[in-house]
């Protein structure tokens, strides 16, 4: 609760200054104090804790108009401000209408979205034509959180995904990055990951098929094509995790050697989990099975001394690289797939981040945002822990 407190505090001109930028380290519509607002809602009926999340709640909502604009779950994207509507509006009711207003306008956005022009000097795709974090996986994501979807609501979103899925090789899905200053080493490749991959959208989709008239039928065979395309792609590494690097080597023996990224948004968590929700999805019980045992496989050797990379505590403890978003993933197993190395895991990572909770108390005086910080490293402590709410969870592609 202090860190609502603080962070609410931070705003003494009530126009979301500091608590929204600077050091508070939250980008206006991020739906990180939301979403941990909904989730201490969903365990606490303490009056003062209760106070505390009307107040935070209430300074978050001043700033849900000020994002980028552009439609994505993160980056300041309005689907991630239709996520912390939803998730304030448990709070505040008004802010309901406000949030199905914007869902509607999303809709409209994706359905009246032309197709890009192709580039013949730099064919492929980028981030934001297809991912999780920019893309119309995460858009669709958003509007599977909360109350869900209303009727019709995800078919634009799942037939452009379905398209950019068809063909062998995945060619509507290879990045066009050359030259780029990051991100050239996935320049003609297809990403595999959770955050920015096949793993991204193989999760949106599998929100759409799981969700009674919202995907055409076409949309069932693009999870098994993507599927297999993660199959294939799979490799033990030399500490014996079957895992995935961040771009798919086109079946080709992957570099010996130890993989050491290991998160929800690279490497086994996040895509192991994408993998066996959509086999599970569809009754795919070897996919289902291979997904398990790859995660198995993480659990089972998982170190927190070699796994978590970074010297940031936001790199260690967040959702997006770290312990937390491991937990969320372990979790899920738990609850869902009831694969007993999750279970284990998400003991381990519970009591990990328990000792932790002075380093989570300082990465909130940083970053509050929901995937690089305290925001969503709590609401993943408390969801596992405390029995929280989970309509929070589709935007991480989780459930």
């Amino acid at each position: 609760m202090r860190l609502l407190a603080s962070w609410a505090d931070d705003d003494p001109d009530g126009q979301y200054g500091a608590a929204a930028t600077g050091t508070r380290g939250a980008d206006p519509g991020d739906p990180g104090v939301p979403v941990l607002c909904a989730v201490v809602t969903s365990v606490s009926r303490d009056r003062r804790a209760q106070e505390t999340v009307e107040r935070a709640a209430t300074v978050w909502a001043r700033s849900a108009g000020r994002g980028r604009g552009h439609p994505g779950l993160y980056d300041s994207g309005l689907a991630g401000t239709l996520v912390g509507l939803r998730m304030a509006a448990r709070i505040h009711p008004a802010l309901a209408p406000v949030g199905e207003q914007l869902a509607a306008r999303l809709t409209r956005r994706v359905a009246e979205a032309r197709p890009r022009p192709p580039d013949p000097k730099a064919p492929g795709v980028t981030f934001p034509d297809y991912d999780l974090a920019l893309g119309p996986s995460g858009t669709l994501l958003a509007l599977c959180t909360g109350q869900g979807p209303q009727p019709g609501e995800l078919a634009p979103l799942v037939r452009r995904l379905v398209r950019l899925s068809a063909g062998d090789g995945l060619p509507g899905l290879r990045a066009s990055y050359a030259g780029h200053p990051h991100l050239d080493w996935l320049d003609g490749c297809v990403n595999t990951g959770m955050a920015h991959g096949v793993a991204g959208v193989l999760a949106a989709l599998t929100a759409a098929v799981r969700r009674p008239g919202q995907a055409p039928a076409d949309a069932a065979g693009a999870l098994r094509k993507l599927g297999a395309w993660l199959v294939e792609e799979a490799f033990t590494d030399a500490r014996g995790v079957v895992t995935w690097d961040g771009a798919g080597a086109d079946g080709r023996l992957a570099v010996p050697g130890a993989r050491a990224r290991q998160a929800w948004c690279y490497g086994t968590p996040g895509v192991s989990w994408a993998l066996w929700d959509a086999a599970d999805a569809v009754g795919d019980r070897a996919g289902a099975t291979f997904a398990a045992e790859a995660f198995t496989s993480l659990a089972e050797r998982y170190d927190t001394d070699f796994h978590l990379l970074g010297t940031h505590l936001g790199d260690r403890l967040a959702l997006c690289h770290g312990a937390s978003g491991v937990l969320a993933v372990a979790d899920a197993f738990h609850r869902h797939a009831g694969l007993p190395a999750a279970t284990v895991l998400r003991s381990r990572l519970l009591a990990y981040l328990r000792t932790r909770l002075t380093d989570l108390e300082a990465l909130a005086g940083e970053r509050t945002s929901l995937l690089t910080g305290a925001s969503g490293a709590w609401s993943a402590l408390l969801t596992a822990e405390a029995d929280a709410a989970r309509d929070w969870l589709p935007a991480l592609g989780l459930r």
